[in-house]
C-alpha cells in the first residue's frame, strides 16, 4: 500500500530523518486566552516534494569491479552501483510518501563497464530474443521518471540506444538532440510530472532534458547526418517558457552538462560543453537543475539568473552511483497557484547501506555472466606489465597500446598512404592498470583500455605533429632546473586529466618540464633524423581524440587515412589471442623522456 503524502512539517520531520538539509521555521502556539482574542489569520495551503537525482552511472549496476575482478573499493571509502542507491531511493519514499518523490537521471548510462559492453557487443540487446539492457531493468525497478541522454550513450550506435529506449519504462530526454533533415526533437523534450495534494491542485513539476553538444564531436561516426546538438541555452530558451505555459508550478532540469562553462573540444563547435550554470544564468523560469557529465560531488550550488534574480538551484551527485542528489521543495499555495518559497539540496552517500535484494535477485544472473566473460583467458604474458608509472614514463604497457594502433592501422592503409612514416598516439588511462605475468585474460586488457573507442588514421605535417605534441606538455607543472620532481604534484596541471594526455610512439623526443608551455617538445626526431615542419606523418589514434577530443590542435580537421568502427580494446584482445604471448620485446621501445634543461628526470 502506498504511503500517503505528507504535510510540510511531517514532510520536513522526516528528511531530516533521512538526512535532508531542509530547516523549518517552527511556530510556537498562543496562549488560549490571547488566542481567544486575536483570531489568526487564514494561512495558505503549503506542501513539499522531493526531487532525487543520479548521473554518469555508466553500467555500475552492483559494488563490483569487473577490472579486479572484486568488490569496488577506494581510498574514500566510496561504493559504487545503483542497487546501493535503490535503498536510499527506498528509505526517501518510506519517509516522504511515494508520490512527493520523484527520481531523475543526469544521462550516461550504457556505457562504462564490461558489463556495458557485454550487452553492447558480446550478447547485444538488438539481438534476436536478446535480455533486456540491466540498467533498464534496474531503473525501471526504481521507477524513474525521467533520464537526460548522455554524450555516452551514442558510443554504440543509434541502434543499441534506441532498443535500450524502447526497454524503460520512463523517458530519455534530450531537448537539444534533433534529427539532423527535421531539426525536430529526436527524442522527447520533457515530461510533466504531477504531484497529488489532497484538496488542492496538483503540483505540475516540468522536468526538461538536455544532453552535450560534443556528441556531434566524439560520436561522429554515429551520428554524422543523422541528429544535430545545439546548445543548452539555446534549447532551454525554448521549452522553458513552453513549460511554464503548460502550467508547470516547478521547472526543473536535468543537464548532461557540468557547471564551469569549459570546453573541451575547443572552437570546433560553436556551443559550450559545460553550460549548466549559463543556462541557470541565462535562461528565466527555471528553477532547479541536475547536473552531471563532470564526475564530480557538487552537493548545492546556487546561481542568480540575470533577467529575474532568483536563484536557481544545482547539484550534481557525483558519479558511478558513488552519491544520491537530493533536492527538497517547499510550496505554498498563493490564490490557487503553487509558488516555491524555499529549497534546498544535498548529496547522500550510498555507502553505508546494503544492496537493494530486489536488483540482486533480478541481475545477479546477468552479472555472473559478465564476470564469467571478463574472466576469459586470452593468452599469456612473459612479465608484468605496469601503468603506474605511465604518466612519466615511457613504459612498455603503453608501447603495447602503440603497437596495435599502429599495426592496425598500417594493415588498412592505400598504397599510397602505406609509404608515409607512420606513428601512434594513447593516453594512459589507468595508472592502476596491471596486465600480469602469466595468463592473461580479458578483464587484464580492459582495465587498460577502458573507454569503447575506436580506431582512426590521421594526417598530420611535422609541425602540426610538434603543436600536438606542446598541447600534450601543457599536462606537466613547470619544475625548474635544479629542482627535486615529485612525482605526485607533477602532472594534471591546467585541470589536464591522464586520460586527456597523449604520448606519441614512432617518433622520439623529450619534453622539458622547465621550459614554458608551448616551448617543451626538444629534439623531436623520426628514425635519428630531425622533422622538418612539411613532412606528412599518418597518425594512429583513438575516435574521441580524431574527433575532437581535449581539444588538441589540427587533428580534428585532419584527413583520414583509415578508420574503423572496431574497438581499440578488441584490436588488444585479438593482438594477444593471435600471438598467444604477450612479450615486451616485441614492441617496448623508450623514444621519449622528461628532462630539466636537457638533463633526463630518470
Amino acid at each position: 500500500m502506498p504511503v500517503s503524502p505528507l504535510n510540510r512539517r511531517d514532510f520536513v520531520k522526516k528528511s531530516a530523518v533521512t538526512g535532508a538539509a531542509v530547516a523549518v521555521a517552527g511556530s510556537v502556539g498562543a496562549p488560549a486566552a490571547e488566542a481567544a482574542e486575536h483570531k489568526p489569520a487564514q494561512k495558505n495551503r503549503t506542501w513539499s516534494f522531493s526531487v532525487l537525482g543520479t548521473t554518469d552511472l555508466h553500467s555500475h549496476v552492483f559494488d563490483w569491479d569487473y577490472y579486479k575482478d572484486a568488490a569496488y573499493s577506494d581510498s574514500k571509502g566510496n561504493s559504487v552501483g545503483v542497487a546501493r542507491v535503490a535503498t536510499l531511493v527506498k528509505q526517501q519514499r518510506e519517509a516522504k510518501g511515494e508520490d512527493p518523490v520523484l527520481l531523475v537521471d543526469a544521462g550516461d548510462i550504457i556505457q562504462g563497464t564490461s558489463l556495458a559492453y557485454y550487452f553492447a557487443r558480446v550478447e547485444p540487446i538488438t539481438g534476436k530474443g536478446a535480455p533486456r539492457h540491466p540498467m533498464a531493468v534496474a531503473m525501471n525497478h526504481m521507477r524513474y521518471d525521467a533520464a537526460a541522454l548522455g554524450n555516452h550513450e551514442f558510443n554504440y550506435g543509434i541502434e543499441v540506444l534506441r532498443k535500450f529506449e524502447s526497454q524503460c519504462r520512463f523517458p530519455l530526454l534530450g531537448a537539444n538532440a534533433l534529427d539532423a533533415k527535421t531539426l525536430r526533437p529526436a527524442f522527447q523534450p520533457y515530461t510533466v510530472k504531477r504531484i497529488c495534494v489532497p484538496g488542492a491542485p496538483d503540483i505540475k513539476v516540468g522536468i526538461l532534458g538536455l544532453t552535450n553538444p560534443g556528441i556531434a564531436l566524439w560520436d561522429k561516426d554515429n551520428v554524422s547526418g543523422k541528429m544535430v546538438f545545439p546548445g543548452l541555452v539555446e534549447q532551454a530558451r525554448k521549452y522553458v517558457p513552453r513549460l511554464r505555459a503548460l502550467g508547470c508550478d516547478v521547472v526543473f532540469l536535468t543537464d548532461h552538462s557540468g557547471l564551469d562553462g569549459s570546453s573541451s573540444y575547443g572552437d570546433e563547435l560553436p556551443y559550450v560543453e559545460n553550460a549548466s550554470n549559463l543556462v541557470a544564468q541565462q535562461v528565466p523560469g527555471i528553477d532547479a537543475i541536475l547536473v552531471g557529465h563532470t564526475h564530480v560531488e557538487v552537493p548545492s550550488y546556487t546561481v542568480k539568473n540575470e533577467e529575474t534574480g532568483e536563484d536557481v538551484l544545482l547539484s550534481e551527485p557525483y558519479c558511478w552511483g558513488y552519491r544520491l542528489s537530493v533536492f527538497d521543495f517547499e510550496l505554498e499555495l498563493v490564490r490557487g497557484q503553487w509558488k516555491v518559497t524555499r529549497k534546498t539540496a544535498q548529496t547522500l552517500n550510498p555507502n553505508t547501506v546494503d544492496e537493494d535484494p530486489e536488483i540482486k535477485k533480478l541481475l545477479e544472473a546477468d552479472h555472473e555472466l559478465v564476470v564469467k566473460y571478463v574472466n576469459t583467458p586470452v593468452g599469456t604474458c612473459t612479465e608484468d606489465l605496469s601503468a603506474a608509472e605511465s604518466c612519466w614514463k615511457d613504459v612498455p604497457i603503453m608501447d603495447f597500446i602503440h603497437q596495435v594502433q599502429m599495426d592496425t592501422v598500417k594493415a588498412g592503409l592505400s598504397t599510397s598512404d602505406a609509404a608515409l612514416p607512420l606513428i601512434s598516439v594513447a593516453a594512459p588511462f589507468s595508472r592502476t592498470a596491471d596486465i600480469p605475468a602469466g595468463s592473461v585474460t580479458i578483464k587484464d586488457i580492459a582495465g587498460l583500455y577502458i573507454y569503447d573507442n575506436t580506431l582512426y588514421g590521421k594526417k598530420l605535417t611535422g609541425a602540426q605533429l610538434k603543436d600536438y605534441l606542446e598541447y600534450a606538455a601543457k599536462y606537466y607543472h613547470q619544475v625548474p632546473a635544479g629542482t627535486a620532481v615529485d612525482t605526485s604534484t607533477l602532472t594534471n596541471a591546467n585541470s589536464f586529466w591522464d586520460y586527456m594526455y597523449d604520448t606519441a610512439a614512432g617518433v622520439s623526443y623529450d619534453i622539458d618540464i622547465a621550459a614554458a608551455e608551448g616551448s617543451r617538445i626538444k629534439n623531436l626526431s623520426y628514425n635519428g633524423t630531425s622533422i622538418t615542419d612539411d613532412q606528412v606523418f599518418v597518425v594512429a589514434v583513438n575516435n574521441y581524440r580524431a574527433n575532437g577530443g581535449s581539444g588538441y590542435p589540427h587533428i580534428a580537421a585532419a584527413d583520414i587515412a583509415y578508420s574503423s568502427t572496431n574497438e581499440i580494446r578488441q584490436l588488444m584482445i585479438d593482438y594477444v589471442t593471435a600471438k598467444g604471448a604477450l612479450d615486451p620485446k616485441d614492441f617496448a621501445v623508450t623514444n621519449w623522456r622528461l628532462t630539466q634543461d636537457g638533463t633526463p628526470v630518470f
